[in-house]
């Protein structure tokens, strides 16, 4: 049970759905951290049987101290240490996002959080590299087509009955069908 619900919070934040474009939000977090919770309090019941020193029984009562996880697989940013980009330009931390975007309360912006001093964070491409190898597959196929059409030069289709420009003259006078030597 442990298993499945650990799976499921993966798949709540994979990298998937950064590439499917889906949202995330907080509720769904909450979600998925209330699920492994309960998964938790099933498994033991109270935490009965957890030592003090258990990462999952500090998790679980708040009591984890992520900062002081070193770990090459996540980059913990401070608030202090965190500059936010927004449309290639750095949110000055004095202003109100009125200031940047305009009054308009509907506006939906996307912002990157860099650590401070790194620059502008790279801008991400136009398309998705699925779109983009279906793209090159597409455009690869057209120019072999053309390529085989342009070294095709046979002319035989010049000497059939329907190629012929003066077909239709004869078949208004009635002299299609005349033949000048006998079968």
């Amino acid at each position: 049970m442990l298993n499945s619900e650990v799976a499921k919070a993966k798949k709540v934040i994979s990298k998937e759905r950064f590439t499917n474009k889906e949202c995330l939000t907080a509720l769904e977090i909450k979600e998925a951290i209330n699920n492994l919770r309960g998964a938790v309090m099933i498994a033991y019941p109270a935490y009965h049987g957890l030592p003090d020193w258990e990462p999952v029984k500090m998790i679980m009562e708040n009591k984890f101290e992520f900062e002081l996880l070193q770990n090459e697989n996540f980059d913990y940013l401070n608030e202090k240490d965190t500059s936010i980009w927004w449309a290639g330009k750095e949110l000055q931390s004095g202003k109100t996002l009125a200031d940047y975007v305009g009054k308009n309360e509907k506006t939906k912006i996307v912002v990157k959080l860099q650590k401070s001093g790194q620059g502008a964070p790279a801008r991400e491409p136009m398309i998705d590299q699925k779109s983009y190898t279906n793209m090159l597959s597409y455009y690869k196929k057209k120019e072999e087509e053309m390529k085989k059409l342009e070294t095709d030069n046979d002319d035989s289709y010049l000497n059939a009955p329907w190629a012929n420009p003066n077909n239709l003259k004869g078949q208004l006078l009635g002299t299609g069908n005349i033949q000048w030597k006998p079968k």
